[in-house]
Parts: C-alpha cells; structure tokens; sequence
C-alpha cells in the first residue's frame, strides 16, 4: 500500500488462541486435541493507519471467537492442516477486504492412554513430539502448506562416530568411532499442493501423511532393529532423513531438518593423588545440552519453492 510518500506493508492477527476440542462418537468413545491457533490477516485496511479509520479492520477479538465457532462447526475429527485451511477459507471468502490469511497451529501432543493393553475410551496423557503447520491461503484460491515436528528427540547409545573435521591449535575434541547420539529433531516439510481445488478429499490425509514422514525420519536415524546404522556425523544422517522423507513421500516437495546434537561426554574421574578413580569405558557419561552443536539443512526437489 502507497500514502503519502511511503509505502506500507502491514498484517494483523491474534496470536496463542488456544482451544480444546473433543468429539463423543456413539459408541462412547471421545476423541481430543488441544490446538494453539495463529492468525495473521493481509487485508486492504490502509484507512485505519492513515485516516484513523477503522471501517476495514477485522477485530482480533473477532478472530480468535472464529476460532471457537469454527472449532465447535467441525463435527469430526480433523487434522491441524485441515482446521488451519478451514479458517484461511473463511477469513479470506468472508472479508471482501482481506486478500490472504495465514494460519500457523501447534497441536499439543495428547495420547490416548492404554490401560492393560487397552486403549482407553476417554483418557489421554501428554506425549512428546508436537505437531505444527502453517497455512497460507489466498483469495484467489493459492494455497501454501507446510507442515511440522518439533521436539522428536531420539538418541542411540552406539553406531556413531565423528572422523576427520579440521584440526588446528583450539581442537582438543579426539576423533572417535565410537560415541552416543541424541539429539531433538525439529523439522518442517512443504506439500505440493498449490491451491484449494487441489487438496486431497480424505479428512485424515494430513494426518497420514504426517505420520508417514515422522516413521521415516525415524526409521532412518535408527537403521534396523538388530544391526542400526552408522552415523559418521550428524550431518549425514540429516541428509540421509531428509533425502528418504522426499524418495518415500512424494507429495513433500522440499524438507527442512534442525538436528542440535546433544553431548553425553564420557565420564573419566582423577585426582591429584590418584590419577584414575574411575576410567571411562563406553558406560558413564555426563548428560549436558549447553553447549551443544547446531545443525540444520534444507533438501528440496528441482523447482521447489520452498
């Protein structure tokens, strides 16, 4: 937007709209997620800057209630991507003035409980790992998913190692084949998917398709049950996730991985008087999480936009 001898680029929004919503089958079963939901309109409101005008504004009050009414308007179980979608349809159909939403929901990780081998038909525990998306929707009908996870943390006690790095007189750290490997994997993947009359009509194809790619990126960082793999760093074994995740899900059109590796340093104890108490053999180590390496990439196929 253009006034008086500026430009202007603007959005509004209600952030951390954060809902419960259980859906009650017939056979006494419920179903639950608990969803923070972001909103973030583009809109043409150039009035309410310039002019004090409100005339063309959304309130966010009035977001975060679509959030509940739409919520409560859902009558099955739906994924994040699908609910997020959901309300970029209404906020850019609904306004005249608004020509994009964006929607961004974190899905706290509730899991049903099993009593006895039982699943539980009303009760729930937190797990770990969440699932995130962020939703772009246009007017016209463009549309941009990516999805998430944050906080898969994983960890292998061998079949690690980390050889041949530079050397010069502030590396004290010993090369080794040997070693522990944790880390907490935050990763964000974008479907191909480019506008409205494309999306898949199943309802739980999202959640699927998340599915699909979590059970990759572990598989791929455990290798088999018996043997595992080898990792001779950590920034192989993220190519290697991300590189399975595009080959065995062809709907991703590009993957980006956050793999912090999270050091379990070997524990060896000495004195003075006594210069081995206790000596380190591939048994005690000390947990630590500061310092820790930070390593990202992103994997895209040819084109990709992401």
């Amino acid at each position: 937007m253009a006034a008086d001898g500026v430009k202007l680029e603007q959005r509004h929004g209600k952030s951390r709209v954060r809902v419960g919503r259980i859906w009650r089958e017939p056979n006494g079963r419920h179903n639950f997620v608990e969803w923070n939901v972001s909103i973030s309109l583009l809109s043409d409101c150039l009035p309410a800057y310039t002019l004090a005008d409100n005339c063309d504004i959304v309130a966010t009050d009035t977001m975060k209630n679509t959030v509940y009414v739409k919520a409560k308007e859902c009558q099955q179980p739906l994924s994040v991507e699908d609910f997020a979608i959901l309300l970029g349809k209404h906020f850019t159909s609904f306004y005249p003035q608004v020509t994009a939403a964006i929607i961004n929901i974190v899905e706290k990780p509730w899991e049903r409980i099993h009593i006895d081998g039982h699943p539980h038909e009303h009760g729930f525990k937190l797990g770990s790992e969440k699932h995130s998306t962020e939703v772009i929707v246009k007017k016209s009908g463009g549309l941009q998913v990516i999805s998430g996870i944050e906080g898969l943390a994983v960890l292998k006690t061998t079949q690690s190692g980390f050889e041949g790095f530079i050397r010069d007189q502030y590396t004290i750290l010993p090369e080794t084949r040997e070693r522990m490997f944790a880390t907490e994997v935050t990763s964000s993947w974008r479907y191909s998917y480019e506008s409205l009359a494309s999306i898949p009509s199943n309802q739980l194809y999202f959640m699927e398709k998340y599915l699909d790619v979590k059970k990759v990126l572990i598989d791929t960082f455990f290798g088999p049950a018996k043997r595992g793999v080898y990792s001779p760093s950590v920034q192989s074994t993220l190519y290697d996730m991300a590189k399975a995740v595009l080959a065995r899900v062809p709907e991703v059109s590009s993957i980006q991985l956050k793999m912090p590796n999270i050091h379990f340093l070997p524990v060896n104890l000495s004195s003075k008087d006594n210069p081995v108490i206790v000596k380190f053999e591939d048994d005690v180590y000390l947990p630590t999480d500061e310092p820790h390496g930070s390593i990202q990439a992103s994997l895209s196929r040819i084109q990709s936009k992401m």
